[in-house]
């Protein structure tokens, strides 16, 4: 790598005070030499050495849930069949399922273990950041300040829904009658959500956590094992289960984001649920950090030119016509979001005030009364 422009130019000034004693004609061979380095360090790089890097390769995309295991694992094959078109060099991207913890044994992975090269990429649970920012769980060993955020493919709201044969219709009436709602393990977004509910919001939700995946808990609602669902994104419902919605099969009682699902218009917002004044910065957390749908990041340490070399395949993938008809025939929801502004939210929500923290962390811890272990004992894997 050539100095940079500041460098050369003390070097040039260093090298004439040395040739003073030189001779005119060997003078102006230096000069020159040393003005051509300078002009070529000012240079900016060419794309070639990116290309040349990402040739013939083959990039993981590590997934934190079960193969078929719901949203994540269908939102991280789509970009992971369509990405390597516009990754210079066209490597193939090859899908890894890494399930557990809710997503924790993936992230920590890609912090601790993975090649940070720019080789690999992962879609990151949606609760991890508020994981982090909490310090919900002694086994998360990663910082995502030190991911680098690609992008993040969708902010579709997450829904609270209950099985249309349960006698909990509205919200309202969850904050009335005891109502049993499956989740995956400790530190995913279905559990945090669930408790909050309890704590901030009222409600006399029995969580029942657990289950390997959304799908299992899916399952279990049509079993009868439990009444609902603690949270999947509406687009995951679309694209994976249509026909939940469309038959009507389930209800949905809150939807959680920074505004209301134009399909969804009459179920309410988490952030006009507050009961309370000085509860709105807590549902206004919450409501940020579920923002965070299906972020992609690359591993920390990646060289920064490699980074945005990522983070413009990942925003030319999201226009590719191709890419699009896929996402369209597979009704996955697309709303992206540039990995700057990703990793500007991630930052805001880890290193937000450890009193709104605090407030925030208190309301998500479920109370014992309230929780039930799945039977046989808690699996890997999580939604």
């Amino acid at each position: 790598m050539y100095p940079s422009s500041a460098r050369c130019d003390v070097s040039l000034d260093r090298r004439r005070t040395a040739m003073i004693a030189a001779s005119p004609m060997a003078i102006a061979i230096q000069g020159a030499i040393l003005g051509l380095a300078c002009v070529i360090a000012a240079t900016p790089a060419t794309a070639e050495p990116i290309e040349e890097f990402y040739k013939g390769k083959t990039l993981q995309m590590i997934i934190r849930s079960q193969a078929g295991g719901g949203g994540y694992d269908s939102y991280a094959r789509l970009l992971a069949r369509h990405i390597g078109r516009h990754i210079p060099g066209n490597p193939r991207i090859t899908p890894v399922n890494m399930p557990g913890g809710g997503g924790i044994v993936a992230a920590n992975f890609i912090a601790r273990v993975a090649p940070k090269d720019g080789t690999v990429l992962t879609i990151v649970s949606q609760g991890l950041a508020v994981d982090q920012a909490l310090g919900l769980n002694a086994s998360f060993q990663a910082d995502l300040r030190e991911f680098n955020w690609v992008g993040n493919m969708s902010d579709s709201n997450q829904i609270l829904a209950v099985w249309h044969t349960s006698p909990t219709k509205t919200f309202d009436d969850a904050r009335k009658r005891v109502t049993t709602i499956g989740t995956t393990q400790a530190g995913s977004i279905s559990q945090q959500l669930t408790a909050f509910y309890n704590n901030v919001l009222g409600a006399k939700l029995k969580i029942v956590f657990g289950y390997p995946d959304g799908h299992d808990v899916d399952l279990a609602m049509q079993r009868g094992e439990v009444e609902g669902r603690g949270t999947n994104t509406w687009a995951s419902y679309m694209s994976i289960s249509p026909h939940f919605v469309n038959e009507k099969l389930i209800t949905p009682l809150l939807q959680v984001g920074l505004q209301k699902d134009p399909a969804l218009p009459h179920v309410p917002l988490l952030r006009e649920m507050g009961l309370r004044p000085q509860d709105q910065p807590v549902l206004d957390f919450m409501s940020k950090a579920v923002a965070v749908g299906r972020p992609i990041a690359t591993t920390p340490g990646t060289p920064p030119e490699r980074v945005e070399a990522l983070r413009r395949a990942f925003d030319a993938t999201l226009k590719d016509p191709l890419f699009i008809k896929e996402a369209e025939k597979e009704r996955a929801e697309i709303s992206p979001m540039t990995g700057a502004q990703l990793a500007g939210i991630i930052r805001e929500l880890i290193e937000a005030p450890d009193e709104l923290k605090a407030r925030v962390k208190e309301g998500m811890q479920p109370k014992k009364q309230d929780t039930q272990e799945v039977a046989g004992g808690a699996k890997k894997g999580g939604e």
